[in-house]
């Protein structure tokens, strides 16, 4: 029940399952309403607000480097789940402190439906054994954290964040862990690297400040 996987050179070895085309209709509608992030997510709101979220939920390219490196032979595909996962809490957790008027509400909606529609794709393109598997206990323990009761998470866990840089994030990881969606005419890009996002990037791609 293991994926035949080709191993490609990142951080870390990483194995990558390629991803499936079928992924990427749904991903890059999800990146077209990601592309409107700065309107929605900062000028709609005051100036430095932010929403609490679990430490995990802050879910950065340096989050996936590291985890990379930590677990041995980490399949894409973990990586992956892990991602929807994730940006699944961050998008209640917009939408929860957003009014039925709030200018961003429907926005948010609108993002979370084609979030959820990328995801059932994602469900549907591998074999439903793959979601059975263990998972390595480092990203275990981040699910875990992730499905807890909000009551029973301690204090320190949580952190405080702007909509705006938790978009940042989902942009960024996305076309890191599905990058062959991203693919660009230019020489092969490295949007795991850092480096990649600070550059002077087309408008759309980079993250705003």
């Amino acid at each position: 029940h293991y994926f035949v996987h080709t191993e490609l050179c990142l951080s870390g070895p990483v194995l990558m399952a390629p991803t499936p085309a079928s992924m990427c209709t749904p991903l890059k509608t999800l990146n077209d309403s990601l592309s409107h992030r700065r309107r929605y997510m900062k000028h709609n709101f005051p100036i430095n607000y932010t929403i609490r979220v679990h430490q995990k939920e802050v879910f950065k390219l340096s989050n996936i480097n590291r985890l990379k490196l930590q677990v041995e032979g980490l399949d894409e595909l973990v990586l992956q789940r892990l991602w929807f996962q994730v940006n699944q809490g961050v998008l209640k957790k917009i939408i929860r402190v957003l009014p039925e008027r709030h200018p961003s509400r429907s926005y948010t909606a609108e993002l979370e439906r084609r979030f959820m529609d990328a995801e059932g794709v994602f469900v549907q393109s591998h074999p439903a054994e793959v979601f059975q598997q263990e998972l390595p206990e480092t990203i275990q323990d981040i699910w875990d954290s992730l499905t807890e009761e909000p009551n029973i998470v301690p204090e320190s866990s949580w952190r405080f964040a702007s909509p705006k840089s938790l978009l940042d994030n989902f942009c960024q990881t996305m076309y890191c862990l599905f990058s062959e969606c991203f693919a660009s005419t230019e020489a092969q890009q490295d949007y795991c690297g850092v480096s990649y996002w600070r550059k002077g990037r087309k408008k759309d791609l980079q993250p705003e400040s």
